[in-house]
């Protein structure tokens, strides 16, 4: 039989019959646009994916000419496709390659232009700090995320960021946390006491369960039919993030998340009218609730709300999901651990399956420490694109504004220079002592500087409840010598869902 030819250096490689079914879609939907552009009489109107470039956002600032980065080390890859596929089926593993080859400072291209990445805490603080306001979160996430998640925190900036976030913030200051709390112990006692003992796919039970703890402390419903629906809307959403095809045509993945959007935007909007009406202590209430500071003092706006919240919910669950899963399989191969985290949710609550109080989630430390590392070892966003607003230098190079600049989280979190024995599961790296020696900025699954994570606290606090309720119910078990194969965009998660056991304890 032929072999296939493959991208080369891909740990599930894109063949070339797979790049020729992209080009031929591709070159259908420049087809369909121009057909219809015939059709249709001359319009000034912004097209729906025009949300995503320039043409749509004329403040944004493009490089004027590529080849300003060609004294930059690193590869254009493919045609029309670039380095795409390279990146998006081994984001490590091609990080890994292109630090080797390239230095901590290299350009690629991907999803149609030319980017820069740097990497290394020196790299992570410089942007993501960004004391002298050099880079746009907002140019940087634009072009994957504006038609699907327009105005989340993530894509805003400065002082209009700061104004928003800072309104926000109401949501999980300590009483509204509290509250949660007491909601999520309920919720997640049921949802783990339900699994029962058995073999099970950990990853779709984990996600069936954090989406039914959003609906009761996220937006203070009851989980039932509406969730599915929220639930398709949220993974089309989020797959569509990731697209090759960025244009919402029919029968595209794009096509599917523009729709996704659509159902959340009516929902959320109706929804919102209710929570102003008859507010309750969940967190949308809180946010439906919320005033900017300056100015009038007025609520903010209803599509500015609904904007927020549907950023907050594809964030908050996709990401605890897949952490969550890394951790369990982690405790899963390393007993002993297990064994401690298992103690010390005992001894914080006072027993086995009994709620535990929102003034003793600072007793689990070590649930903390396991938590970070699986952070570590895979975090949920790979890698932070910014856009440099003026030119800047960095190592030596001079990059231009209007460039697309990358830190990469799993490369730092991945080199053995700041964490030796980089794959190995230790939790000990987090000990105060550890964390004080080490660079501010060799750990950033939350980000940092103004755009840390604004529900850190949040996923902290949940997934201290679920190891309590998992572990003080279960062992929890994988085959011996057993380790998943994660398919890495457009959020982590194991291909086969990670098999466990639980046995009662």
């Amino acid at each position: 039989m032929r072999r296939r030819k493959t991208l080369a250096g891909a740990a599930h490689p894109f063949d070339f019959a797979d790049i020729c079914v992209i080009n031929r879609a591709v070159n259908r939907a420049r087809r369909s646009s121009a057909l219809a552009s015939l059709a249709a009489p001359p319009s000034r109107s912004i097209r729906p994916h025009d949300a995503q470039s320039e043409r749509g956002n004329p403040h944004w600032i493009r490089l004027k000419d590529e080849s300003e980065l060609d004294a930059i080390p690193g590869e254009d890859g493919w045609p029309l496709v670039g380095t795409t596929f390279m990146l998006l089926a081994d984001p490590i593993g091609f990080a890994k390659r292109m630090r080797a080859k390239h230095g901590d400072v290299y350009r690629t291209r991907g999803f149609g232009r030319r980017q820069v990445v740097l990497i290394g805490p020196d790299a992570n603080e410089l942007v993501l700090f960004d004391r002298d306001k050099i880079f746009s979160s907002e140019q940087g996430w634009g072009p994957v995320l504006n038609l699907l998640f327009p105005r989340g925190l993530m894509l805003m900036d400065f002082a209009a960021h700061r104004a928003d976030r800072k309104a926000l913030s109401i949501a999980f200051k300590p009483e509204p946390m509290r509250h949660y709390c007491d909601l999520l112990n309920v919720d997640i006692a049921a949802g783990v006491e339900a699994w029962g003992e058995g073999e099970r796919k950990f990853y779709p039970a984990i996600k069936a369960l954090t989406l039914q703890t959003a609906a009761t402390s996220f937006l203070g419903l009851p989980f039932g039919p509406e969730a599915d629906k929220l639930n398709k809307a949220f993974v089309d959403m989020v797959q569509a993030a990731v697209a090759p095809i960025r244009r919402p045509l029919p029968f595209t993945a794009m096509g599917r998340g523009y729709a996704g959007r659509k159902l959340m935007v009516e929902y959320f909007t109706g929804l919102l009218r209710q929570r102003r009406a008859n507010p309750g202590q969940d967190m949308f209430s809180q946010f439906a609730l919320a005033r900017r500071e300056d100015g009038d003092g007025e609520l903010l706006p209803e599509d500015v709300v609904v904007d927020h919240m549907i950023f907050l919910m594809m964030a908050a669950h996709d990401t605890i999901t897949s952490s969550f899963t890394t951790l369990i399989w982690h405790l899963a191969k390393n007993q002993d651990w297990q064994d401690k985290l298992r103690a010390e949710a005992r001894a914080a609550a006072g027993g086995d399956g009994v709620p535990l109080p929102f003034d003793a989630l600072g007793k689990l430390d070590l649930a903390e420490m396991a938590m970070k590392e699986a952070l570590r070892i895979m975090p949920p966003v790979p890698s932070t694109p910014r856009r440099a607003l003026k030119d800047f230098t960095f190592r030596g190079f001079r990059i231009p504004a209007g460039t697309d600049v990358d830190v990469s989280a799993s490369a730092v979190h991945a080199d053995p220079a700041l964490w030796p024995d980089p794959e190995r599961f230790d939790p000990m790296r987090f000990t105060p002592e550890a964390v004080a020696a080490r660079h501010k900025y060799a750990w950033i699954p939350y980000g940092g500087g103004a755009h840390m994570c604004l529900g850190l606290h949040f996923a902290t606090m949940q997934t201290k409840l679920l190891v309590h309720h998992i572990l003080t119910r279960y062992r929890v078990e994988v085959e011996p010598g057993y380790t998943p194969t994660w398919q890495p965009w457009p959020i982590p998660k194991p291909r086969d869902g990670l098999p466990v056991k639980f046995t009662r304890i």
